[in-house]
C-alpha cells in the first residue's frame, strides 16, 4: 500500500508540549497551518507547572519571567493576560554566608558584581578587607588582564575572591544552577566586556550598564501563577482545533517510503493529496504523518529522535545536566509575617580554606513566595492569617544533588531544617501544613562556555535534515525570556518553508507564474 498522503493545509507536527512547543504551535496555527502537538507527560507546560498544596495553588516550576526584550510580555498581552501581570515585592533578596551571617544582596549590582565596592550594603557582605580588594579594580588598568571570557575568572582577577564567592557565585547558582567559572561573560552579561574596556573598571562597567537599563522591575509574574500562561495557550490552541495528544511520547521519526503501509489511509478526506514528508510513530503504535516536524523536547529525547537522521547528532553525546529539586512548604508561622529575609535568600557555599560556622545548609536558595508575590500572600492568608509559602531549591551543575537520595519525609525534614537556618528562625515540622516536591532535569545554561556555539551547530544540523526544526531550553538557555523567542524563531522558519512550498505549487500549476518566476533574461517581462 502506498504511504498515506497528507491532505488539506500544510501540517506541522510539534513534538514536545513544554512552553517552547506550545508557543511554536500557537505561532504556526495562527498563520493558518494545521498543527498536531504530542507531549509525553500527562500535562503540558514543561517546567512551568502548578500544584495545589494545602488548598493553595502554587508554582512548582518557573514563577516569573525576565522582562528583557519584551517578548514574553507581548505573548502575555496577546493572550489577554495583561491585567494579570504583577511585579514582585520590593524587599529584594538576601545572601547567607558560610559563617551563618545573612545580609541583603547589594542592589546596585549585576549578577552580584557591585558597581560600588565600598558601598555599605557591599561591606555588610564581604567586609572592609574584601571591599578594599574589590576597589583595586578601579585602579588596575584593563589591559593588565586582557579580554576574559570566563565570568568567574574575570570577577576574581578584577575584584577578588570575596566578591566571587560571597556575591557572584550565589547569584549564578540560583539563576543558572552553575558556578561563575562555567559561564561565558558575553552570554551571562551581554555588553559587560565592552563596557569594561570603555570605563576602565569592572565596577564602572556594571554602573554604566545599570544606568542604561530601563527603569522598573526586571522580572514579572502573573496573578494566579505562571501556569495561567500555559492554560491560556492551551485554550487558544483548542479553539483553533489543534490536535493535542498528551500522555504519549514519540518512539520513532522517519521519512515514509512510497510503499509503506499506513493504517486508516482510506479515511483521508478527498482533497488534493501530497506525499507525507515525515511519519512519527507514537508509543502506542499510532502513526502521525506531517509535512514538517518541530522537535521541542528535552535534549536527550531530541538526540534519540534525530540521531538516526543526522551524522552530527549520531557523533555527539547529550550533555550531562543538573537534576534540580524544589521543595515547597506551606507553613503556619507568625514569625514569618515580618518577612525577615526579604523575598528570599541565596546561599553562599564554603570554599577550601574558609572557616564555616553554624549548621551548613544543603539548599542553594530559598524563596519566600508569599513575601515576593502579594497575590499569593492574599490567597494564603484567606482564613489563615499567618500562613506562608516558601520554596527551597537543591542541585546545581557539576555537583551531586543529595536531595535525590531522600524519600519524601526525609526531604521535608531537610527543607524545614534548611529553611529555619536560612531564615534565622526556630521553625518546627509541626508548623508544616502542606509539602510538595518537584524534580526537574535541568538544561545546560545558554550562558555556559561554548554552549551557544554547540547549540547553533546542532540546530544547523537538524535544519539540514530538511523539513524539520528544533527548539527548547537546551538550545536557547533557561528562562522564558530565552525559550519564547527561540520557539518563535523556529516556528518562523517553519512558516517560511510553508510559504515556499505554496509558491512552488502555484508555480507548478500556473504556466504563466512558472515562466515569470524562472525566466531571468533581460527581456523576460517585455510585452
Amino acid at each position: 500500500m502506498r504511504s498515506r498522503a497528507v491532505t488539506g493545509p500544510r501540517h506541522v507536527l510539534v513534538i514536545g508540549g513544554g512552553v517552547a512547543g506550545l508557543v511554536a504551535a500557537l505561532d504556526c496555527v495562527r498563520a493558518g497551518i494545521r498543527v498536531t502537538l504530542v507531549e509525553k507527560a500527562d500535562r503540558a507546560g514543561g517546567s512551568v507547572a502548578t500544584e495545589t498544596v494545602a488548598g493553595i495553588r502554587v508554582d512548582t516550576g518557573a514563577e516569573s519571567y525576565a522582562t528583557r526584550q519584551g517578548t514574553v510580555r507581548r505573548l502575555v498581552d496577546e493572550l489577554g493576560l495583561s491585567d494579570s501581570v504583577v511585579q514582585p515585592a520590593a524587599g529584594g533578596a538576601w545572601v547567607r554566608l558560610p559563617t551563618g551571617v545573612s545580609a541583603p544582596l547589594p542592589k546596585a549590582g549585576l549578577l552580584g558584581i557591585p558597581s560600588n565596592p565600598l558601598a555599605e550594603d557591599v561591606r555588610r557582605v564581604i567586609g572592609w578587607r574584601g571591599a578594599i580588594r574589590a576597589y583595586l579594580d578601579r585602579l588596575r588598568p584593563v589591559l593588565t588582564i586582557g579580554p576574559e571570557r570566563n565570568l568567574g575568572d574575570l570577577v576574581e582577577k578584577r575584584m577578588g575572591k570575596a566578591v566571587l564567592d560571597a556575591l557572584v557565585a550565589p547569584v549564578t547558582r540560583g539563576v543558572y544552577s552553575a558556578d561563575p567559572t562555567d559561564l561565558d561573560v558575553t552570554r551571562a552579561a551581554p555588553g559587560l566586556n565592552n563596557a569594561l574596556t570603555k570605563t576602565g573598571s569592572l565596577s564602572g562597567a556594571v554602573a554604566s550598564l545599570r544606568a542604561a537599563a530601563p527603569a522598573g522591575s526586571n522580572v514579572e509574574g502573573l496573578r494566579g501563577g505562571m501556569y495561567t500562561l500555559v492554560e491560556a495557550i492551551l485554550k487558544e490552541l483548542r479553539l483553533r482545533e489543534v490536535e493535542i495528544i498528551l500522555g504519549v511520547g514519540v518512539s520513532e521519526l522517519h521519512r515514509p517510503s512510497p510503499d509503506e503501509d499506513a493504517p486508516d489511509a482510506a479515511e483521508e478526506p478527498a482533497q488534493t493529496e501530497r506525499a507525507a514528508q515525515w511519519r512519527a510513530i507514537l508509543d502506542d503504535d499510532r502513526a502521525v504523518d506531517a509535512d514538517y516536524v518541530l522537535v521541542a523536547t528535552p535534549e536527550s529525547t531530541a538526540f534519540r529522535l534525530l540521531e538516526p537522521l543526522s551524522e552530527e547528532f549520531a557523533g555527539e553525546e547529550p550533555m550531562q545536566t543538573p537534576t534540580v529539586e524544589l521543595a515547597t512548604l506551606v507553613l503556619d508561622a507568625p514569625e514569618l509575617d515580618n518577612k525577615p529575609r526579604g523575598t528570599g535568600v541565596l546561599v553562599a557555599e564554603a570554599v577550601a580554606g574558609q572557616r564555616a560556622s553554624g549548621r551548613q545548609v544543603t539548599a542553594k536558595a530559598l524563596t519566600h513566595s508569599t513575601a515576593k508575590w502579594q497575590w499569593l500572600a492574599d490567597e494564603a492568608a484567606s482564613g489563615h492569617p499567618h500562613r506562608h509559602v516558601v520554596r527551597l531549591s537543591f542541585g546545581r551543575l557539576g555537583q551531586p544533588n543529595p536531595s535525590l537520595e531522600l524519600d519524601d519525609d526525609a526531604l521535608r525534614a531537610l527543607a524545614v531544617s534548611d529553611a529555619a537556618e536560612i531564615l534565622g528562625l526556630a521553625l518546627d515540622e509541626r508548623q508544616v501544613v502542606g509539602f510538595a516536591r518537584t524534580r526537574w532535569v535541568g538544561t545546560l545554561p545558554g550562558a555556559a562556555i561554548g554552549q551557544r556555539e554547540r547549540a547553533q551547530r546542532l540546530r544547523d544540523a537538524a535544519i539540514g535534515i530538511g523539513e524539520i526544526d528544533v527548539t527548547g531550553g537546551w538550545l536557547s538557555g533557561t528562562g522564558l525570556a530565552s525559550v519564547v523567542p527561540d520557539a518563535l524563531a523556529a516556528s518562523a522558519r517553519i512558516r517560511q518553508l510553508v510559504v515556499a512550498a505554496y509558491r512552488a505549487e502555484r508555480a507548478a500549476s500556473d504556466p504563466h507564474t512558472r515562466t515569470s518566476m524562472n525566466d531571468t533574461s533581460p527581456d523576460a517581462n517585455t510585452p
